[in-house]
């Protein structure tokens, strides 16, 4: 499908597997030339606004009054009420007074100087990681690499027990890929691994409160910003927030960067004899890998939007995934250009939601693209990769590769 043969009528961005080829550019591009603010169907029988163009999409992000991320949480389908109220106490899902006070309580723990500190640990992650990988020639550079080092640095952040690394990724891929059928699971068993995730950091935030250590969650219990402390519950949510999204997006980012440098050798072997070019590369790979399609949020009040009448209530659905193709703001946007300068994508979305973890995440990538290229002088593909079907998570879930160590 072409975009002179697409219509209106012909638009779907909803269904699922309509990103098990990647993300779906022709009907992006004719949503960013046609109806950059377009009234979609949804299966429950109402419908949602697509916002594809870059300039509206960071209109809707910094406009926390008019589109509130509480009112119906970042998911295009609604959420029953005991499931709302639920994420409601997440950060992704708050606005503002409530949204302040714990994001800068979090944020204290992830500034430069922090991050920097923190680097030598995440490097040792990352080498261990990488060179546990070098006696296996015929892998899954998912399984084996790319889920393997998020994992690691967010539970060693938090020192959480080694035992439990497994146990965390499996509830975070339920609660993201809960359409992929590998990945997911009923609606109820979804929402069982979401409870015991948060069950499970309400005791680790009473037992390391309890022990007066030093870790980062007694860190985290012990702040207090604008007369509010973070308790054992704030960190429940905190940490359910912390580790699907450090699990997700990083494992996405490192794995689509990859597959699109082994589709370009050319740029392969440039970034490996020039690791210094790795920070810019690594912001074009989260402007084309993008690891989440879209957020959403829900209009407060009647208001316009590119021309549109948008009613108070209406679903407003900011996509990512076609803001950072929108010719309009990257030159040649359909280019993977691995020294782009001027680069402001929306991989970690805009103003006060702007990801936590966003600066973790790029250090992650550089230190392992570093470690991969010290330990392997090739790689390759050993058939084709899968994706994960969602229409919210971009990434992976397969990708079979042959490594040859150096």
């Amino acid at each position: 499908m072409n975009n002179s043969t697409l219509t209106a009528d012909s638009i779907d961005v909803y269904n699922p597997d309509n990103y098990l080829q990647g993300i779906p550019h022709q009907q992006f591009a004719w949503l960013r030339e046609n109806a950059p603010v377009f009234w979609h169907k949804h299966p429950d029988g109402g419908g949602y606004w697509v916002v594809s163009k870059h300039a509206d999409v960071m209109q809707v992000a910094r406009d926390h009054k008019t589109f509130s991320a509480q009112k119906g949480f970042v998911m295009v389908d609604d959420l029953p009420p005991d499931i709302l109220e639920r994420t409601q106490s997440q950060l992704l899902g708050m606005d503002p007074p409530d949204h302040g006070p714990i994001r800068r309580a979090v944020i204290t723990h992830f500034t430069r100087g922090m991050l920097a500190a923190l680097e030598p640990k995440v490097h040792n992650i990352a080498r261990s990681v990488v060179e546990s990988a070098r006696d296996k020639t015929e892998t899954d550079f998912i399984e084996s690499l790319a889920c393997e080092l998020p994992t690691a640095v967010i539970c060693s952040i938090l020192d959480i027990p080694q035992d439990m690394w497994t146990q965390i990724r499996h509830w975070s891929d339920k609660q993201t890929a809960g359409s992929d059928p590998d990945l997911g699971g009923s609606d109820e068993e979804i929402q069982q691994a979401s409870i015991d995730m948060g069950t499970y950091g309400f005791e680790l935030a009473v037992e390391r409160k309890a022990s007066g250590g030093d870790d980062l969650i007694c860190q985290l219990l012990e702040s207090e910003v604008d007369g509010h402390t973070v308790s054992e519950v704030d960190f429940a949510s905190l940490f359910v927030q912390l580790t699907v999204a450090g699990n997700e997006t990083t494992r996405g980012l490192i794995s689509s960067g990859m597959y699109e440098l082994v589709q370009r050798p050319e740029l392969y072997a440039e970034l490996e004899s020039t690791p210094a070019g790795l920070p810019t590369a690594i912001e074009e790979m989260l402007r084309w890998t993008c690891p989440l399609h879209y957020f959403r949020r829900t209009a407060t009040c009647d208001t316009e939007l590119a021309g549109c009448t948008i009613r108070e209530g209406d679903r407003v659905v900011m996509m990512y995934s076609s803001a950072n193709f929108d010719e309009d703001e990257f030159d040649n946007a359909m280019t993977f250009d691995i020294k782009r300068q001027h680069n402001p994508h929306m991989a970690f979305g805009y103003g006060i939601h702007l990801c936590l973890g966003a600066n973790l995440a790029r250090m992650e990538a550089r230190l392992f693209f570093e470690e991969f290229f010290k330990n392997f002088s090739r790689i390759e593909l050993n058939g084709e990769p899968s994706r994960i079907r969602s229409n919210n998570i971009n990434g992976y879930k397969k990708m079979p590769v042959i490594l040859t160590s150096r």
